[in-house]
């Protein structure tokens, strides 16, 4: 076997390069044949669920050719036989009516001359048979033997991974079929090609981005944060002259005070520390096109003076640059916070102000629309499936009763954000939206073992009183009251997160966690 070290290696190498089993043997029957007298190469599959042994690849080496009929039905005691000869896992040699005792449905039949067949092992279970036919007028020799049986454990790593890509293709074909029907039931083609509620939730939104789209006016987005202000941007550069030039989203936010004017207007080479090269700001890559500039009420002082210019007459200059540039953008920008107030307070801009507010959209949020949730939920569902690779499943009636009765602080994004929760504890099976919600009932903790005497207990508790009210009651009533006093205003000099001496988005999520809808408060 020392000898046939080279061509085992060379034949572990097509087996992984080819994912093609058929494309694999013809590779593997020319390396073999430098080595052994086969005219035909066959590998062969067992379904045991058909009760059949069937030729899914096969190669000739010679001038033998390929036998016509692929598959053999096997009774019961036949693959009862053939499935003790596989488990023993031993090649054998020999005419074909000396082996077709020994392993009943292995060989296809009126195949000539001396054969080889050899056990295809899985991971699992035996897989299938690999059959060697000499060429006319020569024989195998013991040492050949020994080399069919080397080549097995490579031809069966192939076979099972040709197994797993066939049953991958079936499980997404299934699938695929599942989400067109599906998506026809809703009366849809596509994922992508329409923004749920645009008919119903949104219908005052959109009407009004329908009448903007046409013009090159600043639109500004007000709406709470995951309202889906991004997905009205785009609406509206799609519907509008510009649509196929770019469209570039920037997060005011997330821009660091420092590098504003370098991300939004460019820098010359040399400009900083770091400017190792020219760079396009937003401004110059939009050119044509259109900017969405997302929480805008972020950007500091400094930055909206120089925006303010932009605005005005399109003219800018990169960091470090001394001639002036023009860039022709459409601008739409989104805030969740209310910029009048920061107007007041004197940390927004009142002329910028005015120069992005040409046409405000608003963007009711979720909780305002339930009519749109249970199609907003199947759309989700849909996506996560092909996101996933999951059998598609729609919510059922009870989970759409729990998503409706939901109060959605954190918009569309939070329930799109559940429905992906719900399809993975799913498993592909269902969708556990109770779990995902955090509304599934759940089993009540284990009694502690007492440490004290009872007579100690029954003095706490008399001590206690049964009415004594637990931390979060405590803590809702007092930032319900601060939000009482605030009107509902969370952010802000006169917001409650002053008045409680915290950070807005920490009481922001306080009030999440505790169901307290601070818009119940305003005015």
């Amino acid at each position: 076997m020392q000898r046939f070290r080279p061509i085992l290696l060379d034949v572990w190498r097509e087996a992984a390069l080819h994912p093609s089993l058929a494309e694999a043997i013809d590779a593997i029957a020319a390396l073999v044949a430098r080595s052994l007298p086969i005219g035909l190469i066959l590998v062969r599959r067992i379904d045991r669920a058909r009760e059949c042994v069937e030729t899914v690849a096969g190669a000739s080496a010679g001038s033998l050719a390929l036998p016509e009929v692929t598959r053999s039905e096997l009774q019961a005691t036949q693959l009862e036989a053939l499935s003790a000869w596989l488990q023993a896992g031993r090649a054998l040699h020999g005419r074909v009516r000396s082996l077709e005792s020994r392993a009943p449905g292995a060989i296809p039949a009126e195949l000539p001359g001396d054969l080889i067949i050899a056990p295809l092992a899985g991971s699992e279970a035996p897989l299938g048979v690999l059959v060697l036919t000499a060429r006319r007028g020569e024989v195998f020799a013991a040492e050949h033997v020994a080399l069919a049986q080397a080549l097995c454990e490579p031809l069966g790593v192939a076979l099972e991974n040709e197994a797993r890509v066939r049953a991958r293709a079936t499980q997404q074909a299934a699938s695929d079929a599942d989400r067109v029907s599906l998506l026809s039931r809703l009366g849809r083609s596509e994922l992508g090609e329409t923004i749920i509620g645009a008919e119903a939730g949104l219908r005052g939104a959109m009407e009004r981005v329908d009448r903007v789209a046409h013009s090159d006016v600043p639109v500004l987005v007000l709406g709470e944060t995951g309202s889906g202000k991004e997905v009205v941007a785009r609406a509206i550069h799609q519907r509008s002259p510009r649509a196929a030039a770019p469209f570039h989203r920037v997060n005011c936010g997330a821009i660091p005070s420092g590098l504003v004017d370098s991300e939004l207007f460019g820098h010359e080479r040399g400009s900083f520390t770091g400017a190792a090269g020219l760079r396009k700001g937003w401004f110059e890559r939009a050119d044509g096109g259109t900017l969405f500039l997302d929480e805008i009420g972020e950007l500091p002082l400094a930055a909206q003076v120089r925006l303010l210019r932009i605005l005005q007459d399109g003219s800018f200059e990169r960091v470090g640059g001394q001639r002036s540039l023009h860039a022709d953008v459409r601008i739409v920008a989104a805030t969740h916070r209310d910029l009048r107030a920061m107007v007041s307070e004197g940390t927004f801009r009142e002329d910028l102000w005015y120069r992005i507010a040409v046409f405000p959209i608003e963007l009711p949020a979720l909780r305002e629309r339930p009519e749109d949730i249970p199609a907003l939920a199947n759309h989700f569902a849909l996506r996560a499936a092909t996101r996933f690779g999951t059998p598609p499943r729609l919510p059922s009636r009870s989970d759409m009763d729990r998503l409706v009765a939901y109060p959605w602080p954190g918009n569309v994004r939070e329930l799109g954000s559940v429905i992906e929760r719900a399809v993975i504890l799913g498993d592909g099976d269902h969708l556990d939206v109770a779990t995902a919600l955090g509304t599934a009932p759940r089993r009540a903790p284990a009694a502690p073992t007492p440490v004290r005497p009872v007579s100690d207990l029954r003095g706490a508790a008399s001590h206690l009183g049964d009415d004594f009210p637990t931390l979060d009651h405590a803590m809702r009533e007092h930032i319900e009251r601060a939000l009482e006093r605030t009107r509902g205003r969370v952010e802000g000099a006169r917001g409650a997160a002053k008045l409680l001496a915290i950070n807005p988005h920490t009481l922001r999520a306080r009030m999440r966690k505790l169901r307290i809808d601070w818009d119940r408060f305003r005015a």
